[in-house]
């Protein structure tokens, strides 16, 4: 079940969302009951998601990257260095 959303997801076909939907809905595995219940709450974004081409994921990682180094200093540093430290994973990440 996995799989096949996997291929949605890299061929983009919607098409066959519903379809999938259903499957997982009548397996009854309860790991997969609440994304199911959550594609079916936003449908219109799943659909977005399957189709577009755009992604946020460059920008997902990069806050990830600041809440994590914000993390690493909590009750250690000041506010400059936290900004020094910040600026610092930035630029090093933008120069990969």
């Amino acid at each position: 079940m996995v799989q096949q959303f996997t291929q949605m997801l890299r061929t983009h076909t919607w098409e066959q969302l519903d379809t999938w939907l259903e499957k997982v809905r009548d397996s009854q595995i309860r790991e997969l009951q609440g994304f199911v219940a959550g594609v079916e709450q936003d449908k219109k974004a799943a659909k977005a998601g399957l189709t577009l081409p755009q992604s946020n994921g460059m920008i997902e990682g990069k806050v990830n990257k600041l809440k994590l180094v914000k993390r690493m200093g909590y009750g250690r540093t000041s506010f400059p260095l936290l900004r020094q430290r910040i600026l610092h994973a930035l630029w090093r990440r933008g120069q990969r």
